[in-house]
Protein backbone atom coordinates (compact mmCIF):
# COMPACT_ATOMS: atom_id res chain seq x y z
CA UNK A 1 0.00 0.00 0.00
CA UNK A 2 1.37 3.33 -1.05
CA UNK A 3 1.89 5.81 1.76
CA UNK A 4 1.73 8.70 -0.35
CA UNK A 5 -1.34 11.14 0.57
CA UNK A 6 -3.97 12.14 -2.15
CA UNK A 7 -2.97 15.40 -3.42
CA UNK A 8 -5.77 17.92 -2.64
CA UNK A 9 -7.02 17.83 -5.96
CA UNK A 10 -7.64 13.98 -5.71
CA UNK A 11 -9.21 14.87 -1.93
CA UNK A 12 -12.02 17.67 -3.60
CA UNK A 13 -13.27 15.06 -6.16
CA UNK A 14 -13.70 13.02 -3.25
CA UNK A 15 -15.94 15.20 -1.02
CA UNK A 16 -13.20 15.96 1.08
CA UNK A 17 -13.06 19.43 0.29
CA UNK A 18 -10.48 21.95 1.53
CA UNK A 19 -11.99 25.49 2.32
CA UNK A 20 -10.00 28.31 3.83
CA UNK A 21 -7.25 25.64 4.51
CA UNK A 22 -8.94 23.16 6.03
CA UNK A 23 -11.01 20.52 4.98
CA UNK A 24 -14.55 18.83 5.65
CA UNK A 25 -14.54 15.23 7.58
CA UNK A 26 -16.55 12.85 5.61
CA UNK A 27 -16.28 9.78 7.45
CA UNK A 28 -18.44 8.02 4.88
CA UNK A 29 -15.07 8.04 2.30
CA UNK A 30 -12.31 8.33 4.69
CA UNK A 31 -12.65 5.67 6.73
CA UNK A 32 -11.48 3.40 3.74
CA UNK A 33 -9.03 5.51 2.57
CA UNK A 34 -5.13 3.56 3.02
CA UNK A 35 -3.47 6.98 2.87
CA UNK A 36 -5.00 10.02 5.47
CA UNK A 37 -4.55 13.36 5.28
CA UNK A 38 -1.52 15.38 6.70
CA UNK A 39 -4.10 16.94 8.61
CA UNK A 40 -4.82 13.84 10.58
CA UNK A 41 -1.06 12.90 11.15
CA UNK A 42 0.05 12.99 15.23
CA UNK A 43 3.73 14.10 15.74
CA UNK A 44 5.57 10.69 16.54
CA UNK A 45 5.79 11.38 20.10
CA UNK A 46 2.13 11.42 20.67
CA UNK A 47 1.11 8.55 17.69
CA UNK A 48 -0.47 5.54 20.01
CA UNK A 49 1.90 2.89 20.26
CA UNK A 50 0.02 -0.56 19.19
CA UNK A 51 3.36 -2.89 20.90
CA UNK A 52 3.02 -3.67 23.50
CA UNK A 53 -0.56 -2.85 24.53
CA UNK A 54 -0.97 -0.57 26.71
CA UNK A 55 -2.43 -2.39 30.21
CA UNK A 56 -5.48 -1.86 31.77
CA UNK A 57 -6.31 -0.12 34.25
CA UNK A 58 -7.95 -1.88 37.02
CA UNK A 59 -10.42 0.85 39.19
CA UNK A 60 -13.12 -0.99 41.04
CA UNK A 61 -16.32 0.06 40.27
CA UNK A 62 -18.36 1.85 42.67
CA UNK A 63 -21.32 0.68 43.33
CA UNK A 64 -24.30 3.14 44.19
CA UNK A 65 -27.06 0.96 45.58
CA UNK A 66 -26.35 1.20 48.85
CA UNK A 67 -25.76 5.22 48.33
CA UNK A 68 -29.22 5.53 47.07
CA UNK A 69 -30.72 3.82 49.62
CA UNK A 70 -28.76 5.45 52.74
CA UNK A 71 -27.09 2.61 53.90
CA UNK A 72 -24.20 4.48 56.24
CA UNK A 73 -21.57 2.15 55.36
CA UNK A 74 -21.96 1.65 51.97
CA UNK A 75 -22.04 5.13 51.76
CA UNK A 76 -18.48 5.50 53.63
CA UNK A 77 -16.99 3.04 51.03
CA UNK A 78 -18.55 4.41 48.14
CA UNK A 79 -16.73 8.02 49.09
CA UNK A 80 -13.28 5.84 50.30
CA UNK A 81 -12.93 4.79 46.84
CA UNK A 82 -13.76 7.64 45.35
CA UNK A 83 -11.57 10.03 47.06
CA UNK A 84 -8.48 7.32 46.48
CA UNK A 85 -9.12 7.58 42.85
CA UNK A 86 -9.94 11.24 42.50
CA UNK A 87 -6.53 12.25 44.42
CA UNK A 88 -4.68 9.46 42.25
CA UNK A 89 -5.93 10.45 38.84
CA UNK A 90 -9.61 11.48 38.33
CA UNK A 91 -10.89 8.87 37.04
CA UNK A 92 -13.40 6.18 38.35
CA UNK A 93 -16.67 4.00 37.27
CA UNK A 94 -19.89 3.32 39.15
CA UNK A 95 -22.53 0.50 38.76
CA UNK A 96 -26.18 -0.03 40.19
CA UNK A 97 -26.54 3.97 39.01
CA UNK A 98 -30.11 3.68 38.31
CA UNK A 99 -30.52 5.07 34.56
CA UNK A 100 -32.70 2.11 32.29
CA UNK A 101 -30.60 0.31 30.38
CA UNK A 102 -33.62 0.43 27.55
CA UNK A 103 -33.24 4.56 27.95
CA UNK A 104 -29.17 4.06 27.10
CA UNK A 105 -29.73 1.20 24.40
CA UNK A 106 -32.35 3.88 23.14
CA UNK A 107 -29.50 7.12 22.84
CA UNK A 108 -26.99 4.28 21.06
CA UNK A 109 -28.97 3.68 18.64
CA UNK A 110 -30.05 7.28 17.86
CA UNK A 111 -26.13 8.27 17.21
CA UNK A 112 -26.51 5.06 14.69
CA UNK A 113 -29.26 6.71 12.90
CA UNK A 114 -27.90 10.62 12.70
CA UNK A 115 -23.74 9.97 12.30
CA UNK A 116 -25.29 7.37 9.69
CA UNK A 117 -26.86 10.23 7.80
CA UNK A 118 -25.42 12.05 4.56
CA UNK A 119 -22.68 14.62 5.44
CA UNK A 120 -25.04 17.26 4.12
CA UNK A 121 -27.80 15.96 6.44
CA UNK A 122 -25.74 16.52 9.23
CA UNK A 123 -24.83 19.76 8.77
CA UNK A 124 -27.86 21.36 8.85
CA UNK A 125 -26.49 21.37 12.57
CA UNK A 126 -23.01 22.70 11.98
CA UNK A 127 -21.05 24.40 14.77
CA UNK A 128 -20.44 27.84 13.99
CA UNK A 129 -16.67 29.10 14.85
CA UNK A 130 -16.74 29.90 18.65
CA UNK A 131 -19.60 28.20 19.65
CA UNK A 132 -20.17 24.69 21.70
CA UNK A 133 -23.16 23.80 20.44
CA UNK A 134 -24.01 22.10 16.99
CA UNK A 135 -22.37 19.09 14.74
CA UNK A 136 -18.37 19.17 14.25
CA UNK A 137 -16.75 17.30 11.69
CA UNK A 138 -13.25 16.59 13.13
CA UNK A 139 -13.14 20.70 14.14
CA UNK A 140 -11.72 21.34 10.98
CA UNK A 141 -13.10 24.79 10.74
CA UNK A 142 -10.61 25.38 14.39
CA UNK A 143 -8.04 23.46 13.83
CA UNK A 144 -4.91 22.95 11.10
CA UNK A 145 -2.96 20.02 11.91
CA UNK A 146 -3.38 17.66 14.68
CA UNK A 147 -7.37 16.82 13.76
CA UNK A 148 -9.41 14.12 15.60
CA UNK A 149 -10.48 11.21 13.42
CA UNK A 150 -14.09 12.00 15.03
CA UNK A 151 -17.65 13.14 14.46
CA UNK A 152 -19.30 14.89 17.38
CA UNK A 153 -22.79 16.47 17.95
CA UNK A 154 -22.87 18.78 21.09
CA UNK A 155 -25.77 19.83 22.75
CA UNK A 156 -26.38 22.66 25.53
CA UNK A 157 -28.43 20.78 28.66
CA UNK A 158 -29.95 23.45 31.37
CA UNK A 159 -31.14 22.19 35.09
CA UNK A 160 -33.00 25.43 35.40
CA UNK A 161 -36.34 24.98 34.98
CA UNK A 162 -37.00 28.32 32.83
CA UNK A 163 -35.07 26.03 30.28
CA UNK A 164 -37.27 22.25 30.47
CA UNK A 165 -36.71 21.33 26.82
CA UNK A 166 -33.71 22.89 25.89
CA UNK A 167 -32.63 19.59 23.90
CA UNK A 168 -35.44 18.52 22.15
CA UNK A 169 -36.30 22.44 21.22
CA UNK A 170 -32.55 22.11 19.74
CA UNK A 171 -33.57 19.48 17.22
CA UNK A 172 -36.85 20.91 16.56
CA UNK A 173 -35.62 23.80 15.27
CA UNK A 174 -32.21 23.11 13.75
CA UNK A 175 -33.02 20.00 12.51
CA UNK A 176 -36.57 20.04 12.06
CA UNK A 177 -40.31 17.72 13.18
CA UNK A 178 -38.25 14.97 11.79
CA UNK A 179 -35.78 14.53 14.26
CA UNK A 180 -38.25 14.98 17.10
CA UNK A 181 -37.96 11.27 18.14
CA UNK A 182 -34.17 11.67 18.53
CA UNK A 183 -34.77 15.04 20.12
CA UNK A 184 -37.12 13.45 22.51
CA UNK A 185 -34.35 10.57 23.36
CA UNK A 186 -31.67 13.10 24.27
CA UNK A 187 -33.54 15.07 26.04
CA UNK A 188 -34.80 11.80 28.54
CA UNK A 189 -31.21 10.73 28.65
CA UNK A 190 -29.85 14.26 29.59
CA UNK A 191 -32.23 14.85 32.62
CA UNK A 192 -31.46 11.39 33.44
CA UNK A 193 -27.71 11.84 33.41
CA UNK A 194 -28.53 15.21 35.24
CA UNK A 195 -30.14 13.39 38.45
CA UNK A 196 -26.71 10.93 38.37
CA UNK A 197 -24.49 13.93 38.44
CA UNK A 198 -25.90 15.83 41.36
CA UNK A 199 -25.91 12.46 42.81
CA UNK A 200 -22.53 11.91 42.44
CA UNK A 201 -21.52 16.00 42.88
CA UNK A 202 -23.34 14.75 46.59
CA UNK A 203 -20.71 11.81 47.13
CA UNK A 204 -17.81 14.22 46.05
CA UNK A 205 -18.88 16.52 48.77
CA UNK A 206 -18.99 13.63 51.23
CA UNK A 207 -15.47 12.17 50.10
CA UNK A 208 -14.31 15.68 50.50
CA UNK A 209 -15.33 16.09 53.77
CA UNK A 210 -17.34 19.56 53.31
CA UNK A 211 -20.61 17.98 53.87
CA UNK A 212 -23.16 16.27 50.93
CA UNK A 213 -24.81 19.45 50.11
CA UNK A 214 -22.50 21.61 49.38
CA UNK A 215 -21.23 20.86 45.76
CA UNK A 216 -25.32 19.64 44.73
CA UNK A 217 -26.29 22.97 45.90
CA UNK A 218 -23.37 24.37 43.73
CA UNK A 219 -25.16 22.71 40.94
CA UNK A 220 -28.07 22.66 41.49
CA UNK A 221 -29.03 24.76 38.48
CA UNK A 222 -26.50 23.22 35.88
CA UNK A 223 -25.53 24.42 32.58
CA UNK A 224 -24.18 21.45 30.52
CA UNK A 225 -23.00 20.13 27.35
CA UNK A 226 -24.63 16.76 25.86
CA UNK A 227 -21.83 15.08 23.74
CA UNK A 228 -22.51 12.49 20.95
CA UNK A 229 -19.60 10.73 19.94
CA UNK A 230 -18.68 8.99 16.46
CA UNK A 231 -15.11 7.73 15.74
CA UNK A 232 -14.97 6.16 12.49
CA UNK A 233 -12.82 2.91 11.49
CA UNK A 234 -9.25 4.33 10.10
CA UNK A 235 -6.95 2.37 7.79
CA UNK A 236 -3.71 4.01 9.73
CA UNK A 237 -5.22 3.79 13.06
CA UNK A 238 -1.84 4.32 14.50
CA UNK A 239 -0.95 7.93 13.05
CA UNK A 240 -4.10 9.42 14.20
CA UNK A 241 -5.95 9.67 17.42
CA UNK A 242 -9.82 9.87 18.00
CA UNK A 243 -8.94 12.34 20.40
CA UNK A 244 -5.86 13.71 21.32
CA UNK A 245 -4.40 13.79 25.57
CA UNK A 246 -6.46 16.73 27.15
CA UNK A 247 -8.26 17.37 30.32
CA UNK A 248 -11.75 18.05 30.26
CA UNK A 249 -12.34 21.99 31.18
CA UNK A 250 -16.01 20.93 32.61
CA UNK A 251 -16.47 19.59 35.93
CA UNK A 252 -17.68 16.35 35.86
CA UNK A 253 -17.80 13.60 32.57
CA UNK A 254 -20.08 11.10 32.75
CA UNK A 255 -19.71 8.81 29.82
CA UNK A 256 -21.16 5.81 28.32
CA UNK A 257 -19.22 4.07 25.82
CA UNK A 258 -19.92 0.95 23.30
CA UNK A 259 -18.10 -1.97 23.68
CA UNK A 260 -15.45 -1.88 21.37
CA UNK A 261 -13.27 0.25 23.71
CA UNK A 262 -10.43 2.63 22.83
CA UNK A 263 -10.34 5.23 26.13
CA UNK A 264 -7.28 5.33 27.27
CA UNK A 265 -6.38 6.91 30.39
CA UNK A 266 -2.80 8.75 31.83
CA UNK A 267 -1.94 7.36 35.19
CA UNK A 268 1.80 6.51 36.55
CA UNK A 269 3.64 8.23 33.65
CA UNK A 270 1.96 5.67 30.67
CA UNK A 271 -1.70 4.96 29.01
CA UNK A 272 -3.70 2.24 30.29
CA UNK A 273 -6.89 1.07 28.71
CA UNK A 274 -10.30 1.14 29.63
CA UNK A 275 -12.32 -2.08 28.83
CA UNK A 276 -16.01 -1.10 28.24
CA UNK A 277 -18.59 -2.67 30.65
CA UNK A 278 -21.93 -1.58 29.46
CA UNK A 279 -23.67 -1.61 32.67
CA UNK A 280 -21.33 0.78 34.32
CA UNK A 281 -20.24 4.61 33.45
CA UNK A 282 -17.07 6.19 33.10
CA UNK A 283 -16.52 9.04 35.73
CA UNK A 284 -13.73 11.92 35.28
CA UNK A 285 -12.86 14.80 37.07
CA UNK A 286 -12.55 17.88 35.12
CA UNK A 287 -10.31 20.89 35.54
CA UNK A 288 -13.43 23.19 36.93
CA UNK A 289 -14.14 20.62 39.74
CA UNK A 290 -10.67 20.35 40.21
CA UNK A 291 -9.95 24.15 40.87
CA UNK A 292 -13.38 23.56 43.08
CA UNK A 293 -11.30 21.13 45.35
CA UNK A 294 -8.37 23.33 45.40
CA UNK A 295 -6.43 20.77 43.71
CA UNK A 296 -7.05 17.88 45.96
CA UNK A 297 -8.79 15.93 42.99
CA UNK A 298 -7.20 15.70 39.46
CA UNK A 299 -8.22 16.53 36.23
CA UNK A 300 -8.09 13.06 34.68
CA UNK A 301 -5.21 13.31 31.18
CA UNK A 302 -6.93 10.72 28.49
CA UNK A 303 -7.36 9.73 24.76
CA UNK A 304 -9.16 8.35 22.47
CA UNK A 305 -7.85 5.94 19.90
CA UNK A 306 -8.95 4.52 16.64
CA UNK A 307 -9.29 1.36 15.23
CA UNK A 308 -9.30 -0.31 11.14
CA UNK A 309 -12.51 -1.88 11.46
CA UNK A 310 -15.27 -1.07 13.27
CA UNK A 311 -16.54 2.16 14.75
CA UNK A 312 -16.65 3.34 18.12
CA UNK A 313 -19.67 5.76 19.99
CA UNK A 314 -20.20 7.08 23.02
CA UNK A 315 -22.35 9.39 24.91
CA UNK A 316 -20.58 12.31 27.16
CA UNK A 317 -22.40 14.14 29.50
CA UNK A 318 -20.22 17.63 30.91
CA UNK A 319 -21.67 18.85 34.10
CA UNK A 320 -20.69 22.24 34.78
CA UNK A 321 -21.83 25.45 36.87
CA UNK A 322 -24.31 27.95 35.93
CA UNK A 323 -22.90 30.32 34.08
CA UNK A 324 -22.26 32.95 36.55
CA UNK A 325 -21.22 30.92 39.41
CA UNK A 326 -17.95 31.82 40.67
CA UNK A 327 -15.89 29.01 41.02
CA UNK A 328 -13.97 29.06 44.43
CA UNK A 329 -13.51 26.14 47.02
CA UNK A 330 -15.05 25.89 50.40
CA UNK A 331 -13.07 27.42 52.85
CA UNK A 332 -12.80 24.10 54.46
CA UNK A 333 -10.45 22.89 51.82
CA UNK A 334 -7.97 25.92 52.06
CA UNK A 335 -7.56 27.11 55.63
CA UNK A 336 -5.13 24.26 55.90
CA UNK A 337 -1.77 25.85 55.72
CA UNK A 338 -0.54 23.07 53.87
CA UNK A 339 -3.28 23.67 51.13
CA UNK A 340 -3.52 27.33 50.09
CA UNK A 341 -5.28 28.35 47.64
CA UNK A 342 -3.89 27.78 44.38
CA UNK A 343 -6.17 28.70 41.53
CA UNK A 344 -7.63 32.18 41.03
CA UNK A 345 -11.42 32.52 41.22
CA UNK A 346 -13.60 32.36 37.87
CA UNK A 347 -16.84 31.55 35.95
CA UNK A 348 -17.65 29.04 34.08
CA UNK A 349 -18.75 31.53 31.15
CA UNK A 350 -15.33 32.85 31.33
CA UNK A 351 -13.56 29.58 31.03
CA UNK A 352 -15.81 28.27 28.40
CA UNK A 353 -15.19 31.28 26.68
CA UNK A 354 -11.22 30.39 26.51
CA UNK A 355 -11.61 27.26 25.45
CA UNK A 356 -13.80 28.08 22.33
CA UNK A 357 -11.85 31.38 21.30
CA UNK A 358 -8.35 31.28 22.42
CA UNK A 359 -7.28 27.67 23.39
CA UNK A 360 -7.32 24.11 22.29
CA UNK A 361 -7.95 21.93 25.13
CA UNK A 362 -5.04 19.88 26.28
CA UNK A 363 -3.52 18.63 29.32
CA UNK A 364 -2.01 22.21 30.32
CA UNK A 365 -5.31 24.03 29.50
CA UNK A 366 -6.19 25.21 33.28
CA UNK A 367 -3.03 26.47 33.48
CA UNK A 368 -2.74 28.31 30.73
CA UNK A 369 -6.21 29.65 31.58
CA UNK A 370 -5.11 30.70 35.51
CA UNK A 371 -2.17 32.61 33.45
CA UNK A 372 -4.13 33.68 31.29
CA UNK A 373 -6.82 35.32 33.51
CA UNK A 374 -3.66 36.63 35.94
CA UNK A 375 -2.01 38.52 33.12
CA UNK A 376 -5.78 40.74 32.12
CA UNK A 377 -6.84 38.07 29.62
CA UNK A 378 -4.14 39.31 27.36
CA UNK A 379 -3.61 36.91 23.56
CA UNK A 380 -2.16 34.14 24.55
CA UNK A 381 0.61 34.38 21.74
CA UNK A 382 1.38 37.49 24.13
CA UNK A 383 1.94 35.44 27.20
Amino acid sequence: MSSVLPSPSLLINKETKFRQNHLTFDASFLQNETSIPQQFVWPEEEKPRREPPPPQLHVPPIDLKGFFTGEPLAVSNAAQLIDSACRKHGFFQVVNHGIDSRLINEAHKIMDLFFGMPLSEKQRAQRKLGEYCGYASSFTNRFSSKLPWKETLSLRYSADPKCSNLVQDYFLNVMGEDFSYIGRVCQEYCEAISKLSIDIMELLGTSLGVGKSHFRDFYEEHDSIMRLNYYPPCQKPDQTLGTGPHCDPTSLTILHQDNVGGLEVYVDEKWHSIAPCSEAFVINIGDTFMALSNGLYKSCLHRAVVNNHTPRKSLAFFLSPKMDKVVCPPKALVEDINNPRIYPDFTWSTFLEFTQKHYRADMNTFEAFSKWLQNGRKCISEL
